[in-house]
């Protein structure tokens, strides 16, 4: 299948992509560096941020988006800011670590959160400026087992629509982009959670689970998202502000 590219221009603009060592993360980050930005490619594995960051032509940034001190280590000079960094854990509510909990907020909420107020200040001085958030069918939806994720999304959700709001007098754009299950390794690990949550076998996770509530039957793969987020930061979609633009197969016309 090939993935039909928009025309987008972002020469002299800088991109940080979290968690861009893999996956949709390094999907955005290789799109919005073939669209001329100088991308930071930030990851809390050093040797994928290296390695993706040598592909792209970009810089890699060692993060752990958990410390809440890490924001203040990235440079604030970002002209598009693409919250994608995320991790999943499948337990029922009663049984579910909140430690682990806490982790997921810190990574997905506040680390989010934190990045937007380093660089929202550049952004308004430059008249422009475009923040995209992954966000998932989780954003807008439930699922069992998945507590400390659906309250992440649902929170990044209203974040990036306050960050709209406040955003739009100063040429700043915020929204998310909402996906199904993408073909990552995330959703690899997934496959093997939800067969011993449910108890099936992990080839019947895909079929059974994972594109049950989808009209069209396939994963999604990393660069049609990336590709959504792409056209977010084009000239065409100016007055697309505090969205959450499904990507989804269907998933969420039920």
């Amino acid at each position: 299948m090939t993935t039909r590219v928009v025309s987008l221009d972002l020469d002299g603009r800088t991109a940080l992509v979290t968690g861009a060592g893999s996956g949709i993360g390094r999907a955005c980050a290789a799109r919005l560096a073939a669209a001329g930005a100088e991308v930071l490619v930030a990851d809390v594995d050093e040797t994928s941020a290296k390695e993706v960051a040598a592909a792209v032509g970009g810089r890699p940034l060692v993060v752990d988006l958990a410390d809440p001190g890490a924001a203040d280590r990235v440079g604030a000079d970002v002209d598009v800011l693409v919250n994608n960094a995320g991790l999943q854990h499948v337990a029922a509510v009663q049984d579910f670590p909140p430690d682990r909990f806490a982790h997921l907020q810190k990574v997905m909420v506040d680390a989010p959160f934190r990045l937007a107020r380093r660089v929202l200040p550049h952004m308004y001085a430059r008249g422009w400026g475009r923040i995209v958030n992954i966000s998932s069918v989780h954003g807008v939806i439930a699922s069992p087992f998945k507590s400390a994720y659906v309250a992440a999304k649902h929170g990044l959700e209203g974040l990036s629509k306050v960050i709209a709001l406040e955003g739009a007098p100063h040429g700043v754009t915020s929204n998310c982009v909402g996906p199904a299950f993408v073909r990552t390794p995330l959703v690899d690990r997934q496959i093997a959670d939800q067969a011993r949550v449910h108890g099936i076998a992990a080839d019947r996770v895909v079929e059974e689970i994972m594109l049950d509530r989808a009209a069209i039957k396939r994963l999604i793969t990393p660069e049609e998202v990336a590709e959504l987020v792409a056209y977010l930061c084009t000239p065409a979609a100016a007055l697309i502000t505090g969205a959450s633009v499904p990507i989804d197969g269907g998933w969420t016309a039920h």
